[in-house]
């Protein structure tokens, strides 16, 4: 797609909606993008591609791009590690046999910890229904937000700090694909793949040198500027990234009022946007009229 990116205005490339684990409507992520000055926004949500259509329509409305895009859940042994996948086709074979996977292994991990956890505080799963869209996957999040308004624990980050830790006794473990194999379904299915986060909570979540791994499996940028990667760690990735070719993103990781996080709070240069979207084959950004 030909287009002047360089005028746009500021890009954020990772913000989530109520569809999985943010706050706010995918229309409502979209108009605050907007509200808040910037020109492009990727709405990531955890594993489903369900707010597109409502944030595409206030894309138009609004005068924005928006990029349509998904985070995958990945693991390395014990560590979470995420997988961003740009313009990809939703309905790519692979794509939606994951999807539909990882929805049901969500869902009955999410039932096995508000079990154990409701036989010591007075959490139900009507409690937790309670804080997630209809038809939207419930995860740790929303368990999060029924503790809140139980007044158990004070915001979700307490909640993620303490009870929901996966040293606070009630961590179910769940199963999620190899980074290469979330990378290859992005990249089936027409999309760019991009490693969320690295160093996310002050620690690597991945050691930088598995990086040439993931390069192999198709693995096109990093995610540098994010509030989770400390000082240390970007300056690292940032040397990975120019020794191995891999595009560089900043984003905020929005999650409305569940993570203090702020749409445009860091932001992608308008050149790796339009190598993004050069390189994609699935899907198409969503041009404002």
């Amino acid at each position: 797609m030909e287009h002047d990116w360089e005028g746009i205005g500021p890009i954020d490339l990772h913000a989530h909606s109520r569809e999985s684990d943010g706050t706010d409507a995918p229309g409502d992520v979209v108009r605050a993008a907007a509200a808040a000055g910037l020109g492009a926004v990727a709405l990531t949500d955890h594993d489903t591609v369900a707010g597109w259509a409502e944030a595409a329509v206030a894309a138009i409305e609004s005068g924005i791009v928006l990029i349509p895009g998904v985070e995958f859940s990945a693991q390395i042994g014990p560590a979470s590690v995420h997988v961003l996948g740009y313009l990809l086709d939703p309905e790519a074979e692979a794509f939606i046999g994951e999807r539909e996977r990882i929805r049901l292994e969500r869902v009955e991990r999410a039932e096995r910890m508000v079990h154990a956890i409701g036989q010591d505080y007075p959490l139900t799963w009507q409690h937790v229904e309670e804080h997630s869209a209809p038809g939207a996957t419930i995860g740790r999040p929303h368990i999060a937000d029924a503790l809140v308004t139980l007044g158990i624990v004070a915001d979700r980050s307490a909640a993620f700090e303490g009870i929901l830790h996966w040293q606070g006794g009630y961590y179910q473990p769940h199963h999620a694909p190899a980074p290469e194999e979330a990378i290859g379904i992005i990249k089936d299915a027409g999309g760019v793949a991009v490693l969320a986060h690295p160093a996310a909570r002050g620690r690597a979540v991945m050691r930088m040198g598995s990086l040439g791994d993931l390069v192999g499996a198709g693995l096109d940028g990093v995610e540098v500027w994010h509030r989770d990667n400390d000082e240390p760690s970007r300056r690292q990735l940032l040397a990975d990234a120019e020794r191995l070719s891999l595009l560089v993103t900043g984003s905020s990781d929005y999650h409305g009022d569940g993570k203090p996080n702020r749409l445009g709070e860091h932001t992608t240069d308008p050149a790796v946007l339009a190598e993004i979207v050069r390189r994609a084959t699935g899907w198409a950004p969503v041009m404002p009229a």
